[in-house]
Parts: C-alpha cells; structure tokens; sequence
C-alpha cells in the first residue's frame, strides 16, 4: 500500500479569529504558518498538535461558506483520545469555552467501554474527546 499516514483535514470558517483561538489556545494546537492573502483568501493556516495536522481556512474573497450540519455526508466529527476525561472537560472549561453538547442531560456520557463529551468549534466542527480508543 502506499498511504503512509493521514496528514491533515482542512477546516474552513468564515470566524477565523475564533477557531484559530479555539484549536490552539483550547485544543493545544501549534501554529506551523500562517499565511494571509492565500490564492483569494484571507488566511491558510496550518496547525498541529503531534503528527496531526489541520490545515484552517477561510473562504475565498466574495464567498461564504454554508452553514455546518452534522445532518452532512462526509466527515462529522473529529475524535481526539485524552488519558481522563473529567480532567480534560475541567481544563477546557477552566480556559472559558462553554459550548460543549448535552446528551441525556449530562455533559460526558458513557459510551461502549468508555465516556467522551463533544464540544462545538467557533466554525461549527464537532469535537469529540473520549477516554478509550474504541
């Protein structure tokens, strides 16, 4: 086979300010560069947290994007696996982010073998934190 590895998704958001705070600020990511007027948009930015890459757009100049829908074909969500999932709710909540997705009332909820809770990114992107690998 010649895949090697995933290297990266792209995000697009017409609110890149936020999401670019929220991936590297609240998620931990690390700004690879930075780059403003990109072919017609305002910014293409590459972030990674380890080996995983994304690579955070906006659209082009007199566009808009439409609006996020998990109701979408394609990729909804993103997983990331944490060692203990109370501490990983507590610190992303301590850093001030507040829209996480309710299930059944609660904010973690217990899934297969293991417990995850989502959180929404600025752009709409859901985001999910779980405790077990599958």
């Amino acid at each position: 086979m010649s895949i090697k590895t995933l290297h990266h998704v792209c995000v697009q958001t017409q609110k890149y300010k936020e999401s670019l705070d929220f991936y590297t600020r609240i998620l931990g990511f690390e700004i690879v560069i930075e780059t403003p007027d990109f072919h017609g948009r305002d910014f293409n930015t590459w972030l990674r947290l380890g080996t995983f890459m994304i690579e955070l757009q906006t659209p082009k100049k007199g566009t808009e994007f439409n609006t996020y829908s998990s109701l979408s074909e394609g990729i909804v969500h993103l997983c990331f696996w944490v060692d203990d999932i109370n501490e990983e709710l507590s610190r992303i909540k301590n850093l001030g982010y507040k829209d996480f997705k309710i299930k059944n009332g609660e904010e973690i909820y217990k899934v297969e073998k293991g417990y995850l809770f989502k959180i929404k990114a600025p752009e709409g992107t859901e985001i999910e934190m779980r405790d077990t690998d599958i």
